[in-house]
């Protein structure tokens, strides 16, 4: 089967992209598969032309930012100390006085702290968390197609972090870990992220030392197994893979010395740094394999048979397939793309081509719900409101509909079937209405056009139709059931 046509284009591009965008539907009837195919193989696919600091950059600056901040309170604190005592003292020696005035017994009062400034802008971390989200919410409403920018949503989802606990490091960490990798070797994108500076701090990795290690001895501290037992539970092989709870401990031990540069060291702080007196010395078995104690390599070799291993091919297989056709996904889907990940030695173009030319995916059963921030991405793309809506209203709409931005609840981030989002459909209603009511100036049938094409029903056409406003339109046809799904 290949799929042609505007039907065709229209599900291509609301099931594998962010929804259409201006006459997008019509620009790749012709092959909508081969508008996929294309999208996967543009020079720079995936990256982001953009002057923002480095993760590294960012944490040095948070640091700088928290110290500045301490040391206002400190000697904030310590002027009220003074204030106080020296009010104490002059009402001490005023008390024993005769015939003094009732002014005169008034105490001095320490004046009141200035009025913060209107308009004060946020605080640094918040600053650079905003600028992030702004290149990345561009990234996903002006792309043509928008293919490989929803694979950088997943792969970001699948290897989360939380700005809660890394709030200047999210944002590069997506930059540096996952974009350069989203198209490239599963093995690289696995390194690229397990050895990411705000990945290491996020699972505590950084205070991770062996029990036998220099700094464990004389600190009598050891393991912490979060980075291991994540790696292998949620972001290679998956639950009831065969692993074990001693294979877990056995990783932890190999990944000991895989820590940062303090943010506090102003030139390189923030950095991937091995830390041999932290690294548990020995060899390690994990998955029946014998890994001798070659420091920091140790890790790299079992993070680079874990990419090979078929657990791990039939684990990203589901998921991917989870995430772009059902949430019960068709077996032979999940076998096609598990058998191209294994005989390309991951090559995750190539499984992302698998995933286009499978005929299994271009099922005319629309079964994914989009979860928000996927739909309020559609809904700024159809709407063309891009240079109307601040992306601190956007981040606000996501907070508000149970996705803010990196900041998932745990590290196997945010869901990705039906039932997590069903039921916050209503609450998307406000948002619609205002995000309509921001678009440009558009007849709300030609936004029919553009937004679903044939995949509109009767029903949806006629509700359109009866609309009584442009924005009263576009609130509607968001809110349909095929624009909601993909």
């Amino acid at each position: 089967m290949t799929p042609r046509g505007q039907d065709a284009a229209a599900l291509a591009l609301h099931r594998f992209g962010f929804g259409p965008v201006g006459d997008s539907i019509a620009a790749i009837a012709n092959d909508p598969r081969g508008a996929l195919i294309a999208d996967l193989d543009r020079p720079g696919a995936g990256q982001i032309a953009a002057i923002l600091p480095s993760a590294a950059d960012s944490a040095r600056q948070v640091f700088d930012f928290r110290a500045q901040q301490q040391a206002e309170q400190k000697l904030a604190l310590r002027a009220k100390r003074e204030a106080d005592a020296s009010n104490a003292s002059m009402s001490g020696s005023m008390s024993g006085a005769a015939g003094m005035s009732d002014a005169a017994n008034t105490a001095p009062v320490a004046a009141a702290p200035p009025p913060k400034p209107a308009n004060q802008p946020p605080p640094l971390p918040q600053q650079l968390l905003v600028s992030e989200a702004k290149v990345r919410f561009d990234a996903a409403t002006t792309a043509d197609v928008g293919f490989v920018e929803r694979l950088v949503w997943f792969w970001s989802n699948h290897f989360c972090i939380s700005a809660d606990k890394v709030v200047g490091m999210a944002g590069p960490y997506e930059r540096e870990a996952i974009r350069p990798h989203v198209i490239g070797r599963f093995a690289n994108l696995l390194l690229a992220v397990e050895s990411h500076p705000a990945m290491l701090f996020y699972l505590d990795n950084v205070e991770s030392m062996g029990a036998n290690s220099v700094a464990g001895i004389n600190r009598d501290k050891g393991l912490n197994e979060n980075l291991a037992r994540e790696t292998l539970e949620l972001h290679t092989l998956g639950v009831r893979s065969g692993y074990t709870q001693a294979d877990v401990t056995s990783f932890a031990k190999v990944l000991t010395g895989w820590a940062w540069i303090p943010p506090s060291e102003p030139d390189h702080g923030g950095e991937f740094a091995f830390v041999k007196r932290l690294h548990e010395p020995g060899d390690q078995v994990v998955l029946g394999k014998r890994y001798p104690d070659t420091g920091v390599e140790q890790g790299r070799a079992v993070l680079a048979d874990l990419a090979r291993l078929p657990a791990t091919a039939q684990h990203l297989a589901g998921k991917l397939a989870s995430h772009f056709v059902a949430d019960n996904p068709p077996p032979p889907l999940v076998a096609k793309l598990a058998k191209t990940f294994t005989a390309t030695d991951g090559d995750l173009k190539e499984v992302a081509k698998t995933l286009v030319m499978a005929d299994e995916s271009w099922t005319p059963q629309r079964q994914k719900l989009k979860p928000p921030a996927e739909w309020i991405a559609g809904v700024i793309r159809l709407s063309g409101a891009q240079a109307t809506i601040p992306i601190g209203r956007i981040m606000y709409a996501q907070m508000t509909l149970g996705e803010p931005l990196w900041r998932p609840a745990a590290p196997n981030g945010y869901p990705d079937t039906e039932a997590a989002w069903v039921d916050g459909i209503p609450h998307r209603i406000d948002i619609a209405s205002e995000f309509a009511g921001r678009a440009q100036a558009a007849d709300p049938l030609v936004l029919l056009k553009n937004g679903l094409g044939p995949l509109a029903s009767p029903d949806t056409r006629n509700t359109i139709a009866r609309a009584e406003t442009r924005t009263q339109a576009l609130a509607l046809l968001v809110m349909t059931p095929e624009f909601l799904r993909r």
